[in-house]
């Protein structure tokens, strides 16, 4: 990462200082360049970042703090280890999660990907092979749709917490006095708390390069009565959602000693064909204390550090000193803050200026940790599990796309080669369909298949994304060495576009079968979605525009796309979300409908995904007038309870484009279940459910079954504390707003001229 020359400080009003908080057929214009300002100091990084240090001083049971660095993640709880997972809710289970660990149950079947596929009519086309699952009902009796659907998926490699020496464990009861505190500047979590009247004090940190744990506990607890560390190979919950840990459990697995002295021990670990290897390094005794499990105590002295290092290789590098490790992690995290993309409002007089700095700053932590690894990210990161662990291509860019904005397009290009390294997958796929280039999966693992699904094989709003995302990295390093190892991605990914959709009367139209963005609609009978056609050719536009910086020429098929793609579908002066609904505004404004589409015939939920034809991208045919009306329309129609996170900031990012940034705030700061933005910095996934009652089961003991409070309330439940694509999109959002857009004019235009001080450093304008 390297701090961008020029500074831009862009004040719209000053004010006391804010008080802390916890295509077109022809090639598209060269990036804008951000406004001239004024020179102006910079922007004080430490302090922008350690205001918004996360303190906790109890548990909160739907926010255990993450740590990582973007290829594994620690989820610690108030002790800053693992040491208490029953006092956190079910959706937050503390795992070790690794980019690389992927996980397959047993397959005696030898089920493959044919066994998911089933014909589907394309109109002109015949019959072609889709992952449909008409139904959940016909996983029970063609159990094929089950395994494939459910392997490859991610594991934990660990529970590392706090024991005593003669193994008992450490009783809740005598926990008191927690204050716990996330340094991001320093990446170490400092949890102090007493036991049994004992003070006791643990540092916790992710080394920056290796898959490495590193701790360090201070207490007399550790001389006198043998305090310290047990780390734990749990096997795979065949429930795999959301937490894949379970002890013992059945299958073939081994723990093996490969190398072991008094503070050193090396082993593998084998969960049926899944091998890996870890190493425990402490200033103490290690020892094995059971089957899955070892046990680290001090010689006497009342410090002890432990380091535990995870790795996919037999051969690994010497385990560094325990001093060099948080050397490295420090620096890292220095040079993390001080460098990219930085916004600060301090100065503000709107009230809610604080809060939104501090959700930008623990945003771009929580992306460097989940949203910057090796693959691209699932939508619950290495926090937890959903769908099996497996990611969706379609929510890339509002995970990551922001990074190459904000200053870090090498975080963004950490997960590019996986599209380079499946590229032969994705021409098979686009082969099967009779048609060019290369089909990428929606649902999908590190293999590259996709996952059968109701929904997922019919969405295609992911195709474009390799062109946006190479753009962006275009943008902000704008060097040949990226067209070059890009340019054969954008071509596959553009000939895909330009040849998929239907021929029709000299019109080229998108499906069926096709699911929009928008998932509420039949697969079968869908055409030509607003966001959709525009997506599809501002990214045959690109391409064109990188044929044209590689040196060559237009290609004639791209252009003859370009010319007939169908044109974003109108009906009274309003965008409508997919041409084959032309009643779509007529029933969302009716009683049975309006604000609340609980009924089958109301469409007007889920994402408003139409208006990202203007705010995701500015689609070239867009006329201004008419999508501000379409918004309007939305304001006062959607049913806004069943949104996403990321449909907020989207929304936000389209009002700032249509010149409403106070509407772009608004929205924001929408009051929605899905905008709950808790201690750490994340937010949870919420969805109706009239038969959620203000009680919910957290568990099923000898007891019974225990009950806690509906965080959300009668009406609602939770599927998930986490939901990273909200804090990629409110950075996209932020940065659009702050940074500015092509042919956007003045400093900070998505934000108001009234309340707000704006100051930038390193963001490159949107597309």
């Amino acid at each position: 990462m390297r701090l961008k020359a020029a500074l831009l400080a862009f004040t719209l009003l000053a004010g006391p200082a804010m008080a802390a908080g916890t295509g077109a057929s022809t090639a598209p214009a060269a990036p804008a360049t951000a406004p001239a300002s004024a020179p102006a100091s910079a922007i004080d990084r430490h302090a922008l970042v350690t205001r918004h240090n996360v303190t906790l001083t109890t548990i909160d049971r739907h926010a255990p703090v993450m740590l990582g660095n973007g290829d594994i993640g620690f989820t610690a709880d108030i002790t800053g280890l693992q040491t208490f997972p029953e006092q956190y809710s079910e959706l937050s289970p503390l795992l070790t999660m690794a980019q690389w660990a992927w996980h397959s149950f047993p397959n005696p079947n030898g089920y493959t990907e044919q066994d998911g596929l089933i014909d589907v009519p394309v109109p002109g086309r015949g019959e072609q092979p889709y992952a449909w699952m008409k139904s959940w009902a016909v996983a029970e009796t063609q159990p094929a749709y089950t395994w494939l659907r459910a392997n490859p998926h991610r594991f934990s490699l660990s529970r590392i917490g706090l024991t005593f020496a003669d193994g008992a464990p450490l009783d809740f009861a005598k926990v008191a006095e927690t204050r716990q505190t996330l340094d991001m500047w320093s990446g170490a979590l400092t949890s102090r708390f007493t036991y049994d009247g004992q003070p006791v004090e643990v540092v916790t940190r992710v080394h920056p390069t290796l898959d490495m744990i590193m701790v360090e506990i201070a207490s007399p607890l550790v001389a006198d009565k043998g305090l310290g560390v047990q780390v734990r190979y749990p096997t795979v919950n065949p429930a795999i959602n959301p937490d894949p840990t379970t002890f013992g459990g059945d299958g073939p697995q081994s723990l093996t000693v490969l190398a072991y002295d008094s503070g050193d021990v090396r082993i593998r670990r084998t969960l049926d064909d899944t091998t890996y290897y870890s190493g425990i390094t402490a200033s103490g005794r290690v020892e094995q204390s059971g089957p899955d499990a070892f046990r680290v105590a001090s010689s006497g002295r009342d410090r002890l550090t432990v380091m535990v290092r995870f790795d996919q290789q037999a051969e690994v590098a010497r385990t560094p000193a325990y001093s060099a490790g948080v050397q490295a992690t420090t620096a890292h995290w220095n040079t993390f803050w001080s460098n990219g993309g930085a916004v600060d409002f301090s100065g503000s007089t709107d009230p809610r200026a604080a809060e939104l700095e501090r959700r930008v700053v623990l945003s771009q932590y929580l992306s460097a940790l989940n949203g910057a690894g090796e693959l691209p990210p699932q939508e619950e990161g290495l926090f937890s599990n959903s769908w099996y662990g497996k990611f969706h291509l379609e929510m890339h860019p509002w995970h990551s796309a922001w990074q190459a904005m904000w200053g870090r397009a090498d975080l963004l290009e950490r997960s590019l080669p996986w599209y380079l390294g499946n590229l032969a997958n994705a021409r098979a796929e686009a082969a099967r369909h009779g048609v060019k280039g290369a089909w990428w999966p929606k649902m999908t693992g590190p293999e590259g298949r996709n996952s059968p699904s109701l929904v997922s094989p019919f969405i295609m709003w992911q195709q474009p994304h390799p062109i946006l995302l190479a753009e962006l990295v275009w943008r902000a390093e704008g060097d040949r060495a990226t067209l070059e190892r890009y340019g054969e991605l954008v071509e596959a990914t553009a000939d895909l576009l330009a040849s998929w959709p239907l021929d029709r009367n000299g019109r080229l139209d998108l499906g069926p079968p096709l699911i929009p963005a928008q998932e509420n609609y039949d697969p079968l009978t869908t055409t030509n979605p607003t966001f959709e056609v525009e997506y599809f050719r501002w990214a045959l536009s690109t391409a064109q525009a990188w044929r044209e910086r590689r040196g060559l020429a237009r290609n004639a098929d791209w252009d003859r796309a370009l010319a007939r793609i169908a044109p974003p579908a109108m009906k009274d002066g309003l965008y409508l979300p997919t041409e084959s609904a032309p009643d779509f505004w007529e029933v969302a404004v009716t009683d049975a409908c309006r604000k609340h589409a609980s009924e089958p015939q109301c469409k007007n939920r889920d994402h408003p995904s139409f208006l990202m034809a203007y705010g995701f991208i500015g689609g070239d045919r867009i006329d201004r007038e008419v999508m501000r009306r379409t918004f309007e329309a939305v304001e006062q129609n959607w049913d806004i309870r069943q949104t996403w996170g990321w449909d907020l900031p989207m929304m936000a990012m389209t009002a700032a484009r249509l010149g409403e940034p106070e509407k772009a705030v608004d929205w924001l700061f929408a009051d929605l279940k899905n905008n709950q933005w808790g201690p750490t910095g994340m937010t949870p996934r919420v969805h109706l459910d009239e038969h959620a009652n203000e009680l919910v089961p957290v568990s099923a003991g000898a007891g019974g079954v225990e009950m806690t409070v509906n965080p959300d309330g009668a009406g609602y439940r939770r599927a998930a504390e986490t939901y990273f694509p909200s804090n990629g999109s409110l950075l996209w959002a932020v940065g659009l707003m702050a940074g500015g857009w092509d042919g956007s004019t003045g400093d900070a235009p998505g934000f108001p001229k009234d309340g707000w001080t704006v100051r930038v450093e390193g963001l490159k304008p949107a597309p």
